[in-house]
């Protein structure tokens, strides 16, 4: 076989691992199921069936191998946006006259910054959820607690 013929079978099996339903060589048959009508049929060449392999062995690697590593980026991802929140609400109370307890300061541009990624990032929604749950139980928690709890801090 030329290497001609091993890449266009390449591109092929690539266009079927993909379903490119455009792609002439997979059709979609009426059952949903996928079937060959390319060339190479009467060698026992079958791109779909060779495509269906190749994405077993990736699946079976994907939650082997690369599913433990996408929950340790995500939980980087995570604990980097938590400290980024932290840093931005920092930075708006230090832009800010004091009017305000520096702990009712803290409080009032987190959810000012929460609701403004909130409305402009709908996305980011969850991500800015865990980050001011976070940042509200890590630096306000003691002082909701000194207040009395939510009840009292939210009559301030």
């Amino acid at each position: 076989m030329s290497p001609r013929d091993i890449e266009q079978q390449t591109f092929d099996i690539i266009s079927c691992f993909f379903e490119e339903e455009q792609n002439p060589v997979c059709n979609r048959r009426v059952d949903g199921g996928i079937e060959s009508d390319g060339p190479g049929d009467d060698d026992g060449f079958d791109p779909v069936v060779i495509a269906d392999k190749l994405r077993e062995l990736g699946d079976d690697f994907d939650v082997t191998f690369i599913q433990p590593h996408i929950r340790k980026l995500q939980q980087a991802v995570a604990d980097k946006a938590v400290e980024e929140f932290a840093r931005t609400v920092d930075s708006l109370c230090a832009t800010q006259r004091a009017e305000v307890a520096p702990e009712m300061q803290l409080l009032r541009a987190s959810m000012a910054l929460g609701l403004y990624v909130k409305k402009t990032c709908p996305d980011l929604r969850a991500t800015i959820q865990s980050c001011m749950t976070a940042f509200i139980n890590t630096r306000l928690a003691g002082w909701i607690t000194q207040q009395g709890g939510w009840d009292q801090v939210t009559m301030v």
